[in-house]
Order: structure tokens, then C-alpha cells, then sequence
């Protein structure tokens, strides 16, 4: 459990840590976030969730609440103060405490930054899990990481309360979109399959790494679009993320996956990425909205 915490200028408890009742992300869902992965004291693929966040603030015409080098000093901060190797690093910026107004508030307005670390095993891959496909209910502007979730939140509640693991969400016409907080992925004849970067979907600092591990180890890597009735015939299928990593999917809605194991692609990738993770091959890229 986290024992400091950073919020507007302030290293505090999180028991005693407090936003104004007026503050937009918690009455509008008005700011962004973003989840960095520590391991072993190395801040996994910094340079492309600083980016995304860059970025996503950008889109809702806000600026970065302090400079990067600024932001790589907290965080690091909070896991000292905690005495953390590993965590899970959570950043979130609002537009700050105003008026309840549909129109923002002055651009002067002060903006509220908190970051927190969780404690978090990174000692080993997570074991397969199943998920289930359901209607994509979010809104429109995916490709922003914002503090809007509860359409994430139902659909993987959903997905547990009828016993599987997680939930990929399928667009109008019945294309998978990505996971409840991941990237989706299947594998057929040694390609690497997931939807193509739009506005429907939020592209992963992990998949922007996983692009680049496919490119140097000579994995096939496409971006197109596949509806569920294709997963079920993959030979292989995971999620990642920033703290998960990369997750193997043994089942999709009742149907095998790879037999019910992990696939060779899957775990020879998983490898791949966690020495990149762990900063023991190759340097931290960036990432691109790719719109």
C-alpha cells in the first residue's frame, strides 16, 4: 500500500489527501491519466506514457501541469518515499477546481496533479485468462487516456460476474476494439493481429513497443481489423498493458484458445518485451498518436 502520495505541491498520506468538491475531474471527468509500470527501480517506457500524456492533454486543450523533467523527479520521489522497487505508478491531471460549467474555465485556472504508487509483482507472467466480447458503449474520442471509465469498468465487471477474466469490446459492426485496459491481439500463421490505430481505440505505449520487438526479432506484425468468429480459430491471443505486460487469452466467449495454454509466440514475445521493460535491451522509444 502506497504511504505518500503527490497532490498540487504537497507529499501527503492518501488517507489525508483531498481535491476541491468543484474540482472537474471529479464533477466533469474532466482530465487524463496515465499508468507506469516500476521495475526493479526502472520506470518502464517513461519516455512514450510522458508522450501520451503530452498528447492527451493537448487534445482537451490543456497544458502539461509541469515540465517532464519535473514529472520524472515526483514520481521518482513518491517510490522513494515509499520504498518501492516495483509499483504501479498512477498520474492523473484535471482542469482543476471551478464553477460547475459545461464551458471550461479560464485557461489560468490551476490544475490538480496527483500521483500515486502501488506496490506490484512483476515477478512473473500472469497466467492465461478468458475473456468475453460485449458492445463497446465509450464515447467517441478513445484515443484520449481520460479519467472517463465506467463503460470500461461494467463491461469487465460483466465479463467477471459470468466467470471469465476480462472483456474485449466489439465496435457497430461487430470488430473487436481492444480489451477492458488493454490492447487486443491474435495470432494466426505466425502473424501478430490487432486493429489499426483510429479514433476507436487507445494506442498502447506497449503495443508501440511491441511493434518495434516484432520488426527486430522478424515476427509478422498487421494491423487489421478481425471480429470474434476469427478468434476463435487463432492459434494464439493475449492482451498488454503497462502493468500487466503481456497477458496470454485462453478462451474467447466459451471457445479454446491454443488448446486452453499459453502460446510459443505469446511467451517468446513476453520475454522479449519484459528484458525491454526491464531496461536490459534497447533504449525507451517514443510514441505517436499515429492519427
Amino acid at each position: 500500500m502506497s504511504r505518500i502520495c503527490y497532490l498540487n505541491g504537497q507529499y501527503i498520506s492518501p488517507a489525508h489527501a483531498s481535491v476541491s468538491p468543484e474540482d472537474r475531474g471529479f464533477l466533469m471527468g474532466d482530465g487524463v491519466y496515465e499508468v507506469i509500470a516500476c521495475i526493479h527501480g526502472h520506470m518502464a517506457d517513461e519516455t512514450g506514457h510522458l508522450d501520451r500524456l503530452e498528447r492527451s492533454l493537448k487534445e482537451l486543450q490543456m497544458d502539461m501541469p509541469v515540465t517532464r523533467e519535473s514529472l520524472r523527479f515526483l514520481m521518482r520521489e513518491v517510490v522513494r518515499r515509499n520504498r518501492q522497487k516495483n509499483a504501479a505508478i498512477y498520474l492523473q491531471v484535471s482542469r482543476g477546481a471551478a464553477k460547475r460549467d459545461f464551458a471550461f474555465p479560464d485557461a489560468d485556472t490551476p490544475q490538480t496533479l496527483f500521483i500515486i504508487a502501488y506496490d506490484y509483482d512483476f515477478s512473473g507472467q500472469i497466467s492465461p485468462i478468458s475473456v468475453k466480447t460485449t458492445e463497446d458503449q465509450r464515447w467517441k474520442r478513445r484515443d484520449i487516456k481520460t479519467v472517463l471509465l465506467l463503460p470500461q469498468s461494467m463491461a469487465k465487471q460483466n465479463a467477471l460476474d459470468e466467470g471469465y477474466g476480462d472483456a474485449w469490446m466489439l465496435d457497430p459492426e461487430g470488430y473487436v476494439n481492444e480489451a477492458s485496459a488493454s490492447n487486443a491481439y491474435i495470432i494466426k500463421d505466425g502473424t501478430i493481429i490487432t486493429r489499426p490505430v483510429s479514433h476507436n481505440i487507445l494506442k498502447g505505449i506497449t503495443r508501440t513497443a511491441i511493434e518495434k520487438l516484432c520488426r527486430d526479432s522478424d515476427i509478422k506484425f498487421e494491423e487489421r481489423k478481425f471480429k470474434p468468429q476469427e478468434a476463435y480459430e487463432a492459434d494464439e491471443a493475449f492482451n498488454s498493458s503497462a502493468t500487466s505486460l503481456i497477458v496470454p487469452i485462453n478462451n474467447i466467449d466459451g471457445h479454446d484458445i491454443f488448446n486452453g495454454k499459453r502460446g510459443k509466440i505469446t511467451e517468446l514475445l513476453y520475454k522479449e518485451y519484459r528484458a525491454y521493460a526491464d531496461g536490459l535491451r534497447g533504449e525507451q522509444i517514443s510514441w505517436e498518436a499515429g492519427l
